[in-house]
C-alpha cells in the first residue's frame, strides 16, 4: 500500500464488538497491508490482530498523545504510507479518539476510506425494537452538571429515538435521572453484550427498566435506546398556570423557565415570556 511520491490513504476499520466472527475479509486484507496500524490500546488490538495472523505493527493513539502524534501521522501519509485506524471494538470514532487525524488527513488532501464493520450502535438499534427510523446518538453522557441536565432535557422532549452508551455501573442512575426528567413512560430497551455470549435485550419503559437494574446491576458494555416523546399540543393556558403557580411560590424566572421546558417540553421563547409575565 506504499508508493513513493504519492500520498497513502487512512483506512478507517471497523472490527468485532465481541465475536470473532464478525471480522470482515475486507478489514483483515487492509490490516495486513498497511504499513502501520494505529490503535487505541495496542496491547487489546494486539489481541486482535494476532488472532488472524496480522503481523503489522501497532502504534498507539489516543486522547493522551493525539495532537503530539496526529502530524507525525499525517506526514508519514503524505510520504506514501498507507495506515489503518481502529478502536477497541467496533467502528471507530463513535465516542472513541480518531475525529482529529480524519480531519487532518482530509485537510492535508489524503484519502480516508471507511472499511464499514460491527457497530454496538446499529447493533443494539436493529435488535431493539424501537423505531429506528430517525435517531440521535449522544454517545457517553456528561457526568454531570448543567451540560447533563440539558442533554437529559433534550431526550426527554425528542419525539424520535434517542440512544447513548453507558457504563454499567452508571444505568441505573441515568434511568433514574431519566424518570426524574418526565420520561419514565417512554418505551426504552438496555442492550448489553452485543454480539458475544451472554447479549441480552431488556425491555419495558424507562420507570421498569430503572427498577430492574436497581434490583440487578447491568454487567457488560452497554446501549440504552429511548423511543421518541408522542406529539403532544402544548396548553398554553396550563403552561401559564403552572408558570403562576411557580412564581408565587417563590421560584425565580430562570427556574421557571427551566421548569416549563423540562416538565412540559414548552419552547425556550414561550417559556420566557410566560415566566416574565406580568
Amino acid at each position: 500500500m506504499t508508493a513513493p511520491g504519492v500520498a497513502g490513504s487512512l483506512y478507517i476499520v471497523s472490527t468485532p464488538i465481541g465475536n470473532m466472527g464478525d471480522m470482515s475479509f475486507r478489514a483483515v486484507e487492509v490490516l495486513s497491508s498497511a504499513a502501520l496500524v494505529i490503535a487505541e490500546d495496542t496491547r487489546h488490538s494486539r489481541r486482535l490482530l494476532d488472532h488472524y495472523e496480522i503481523k503489522t505493527k501497532c502504534s498507539a493513539y489516543h486522547e493522551h498523545n493525539e495532537a503530539r502524534e496526529t502530524p507525525r501521522l499525517v506526514k508519514r501519509l503524505l510520504e506514501g504510507e498507507s495506515m489503518a485506524l481502529i478502536t477497541d471494538a467496533g467502528t471507530p470514532l463513535l465516542s472513541d479518539p480518531g475525529a482529529r487525524l480524519v480531519s487532518a488527513a482530509i485537510d492535508a488532501g489524503i484519502h480516508v476510506v471507511p472499511i464499514p464493520g460491527a457497530s454496538a450502535l446499529l447493533a443494539a438499534l436493529v435488535g431493539s425494537g424501537v423505531a429506528g427510523d430517525q435517531f440521535t446518538f449522544f454517545g457517553f453522557l456528561p457526568r454531570k452538571g448543567k451540560e447533563r441536565h440539558r442533554v437529559l432535557t433534550e431526550i426527554m422532549r425528542m419525539s424520535h429515538t434517542a440512544i447513548i452508551y453507558e457504563s454499567p455501573l452508571r444505568v441505573c442512575d441515568t434511568l433514574k435521572e431519566l424518570v426524574e426528567s418526565g420520561a419514565g413512560a417512554r418505551t426504552a430497551v438496555v442492550a448489553r453484550e452485543l454480539t458475544k455470549k451472554f447479549e441480552q435485550f431488556s425491555r419495558g419503559t424507562v420507570a421498569e427498566l430503572a427498577i430492574k437494574f436497581e434490583q440487578t446491576p447491568a454487567r457488560g458494555e452497554v446501549v440504552i435506546l429511548i423511543g421518541g416523546a408522542a406529539e403532544e399540543k402544548l396548553d398554553e393556558d396550563e403552561l401559564r398556570n403552572a408558570a403562576r403557580e411557580m412564581l408565587s411560590g417563590g421560584a425565580s424566572a430562570r427556574d421557571t423557565v427551566d421548569h416549563l421546558i423540562s416538565r412540559y417540553g414548552a419552547p425556550r421563547n414561550l417559556a420566557y415570556k410566560l415566566a416574565h409575565e406580568e
